[in-house]
């Protein structure tokens, strides 16, 4: 049994890894997914979160949100709509979209809110600050 596989993470900007990994913990809509090598083949679609995988000892994050991932039994395909490594985080901005969601989601909100919009800016921020704090 083989004790690798690769992960391709791209969005249609770029490609940001392509590389041979033992596991991953990839964010779907619906939950984390646990994948190894040999995983059953699978379709699902991405949520927002942070995406980690180990090579090795050695476990690295990035930031996704939105599109798809595919999972073979030898390769898992990540097709983000947004992706971005734990290195190119900006902390600080990440923390000023989480204030700016949640107060659009508090108690003293004084215009219309779009709540579901608010609701994944605070999930996003929270996202890329986890990924950060994984540096």
């Amino acid at each position: 049994m083989p004790d690798t596989f690769e992960l391709e993470v791209t969005t249609p900007e770029r490609l940001l890894i392509r590389n041979q990994v033992n596991e991953a913990q990839i964010p779907a809509a619906n939950g984390y997914l646990g994948i190894g090598p040999e995983h059953a083949p699978l379709l699902a679609e991405l949520g927002i979160g942070e995406l980690s995988y180990r090579v090795g000892n050695i476990r690295k994050s990035l930031v996704v949100a939105g599109g798809f991932v595919e999972v073979m039994t030898d390769h898992v395909r990540v097709l983000a709509d947004s992706a971005e490594k734990a290195s190119e985080i900006d902390v600080e901005r990440a923390r000023a979209a989480l204030r700016r969601a949640e107060e659009r989601l508090g108690s003293n909100a004084t215009v219309a809110v779009d709540v579901a919009r608010a609701l994944n800016a605070a999930k996003r921020a929270k996202a890329r600050l986890e990924a950060a704090a994984h540096r």
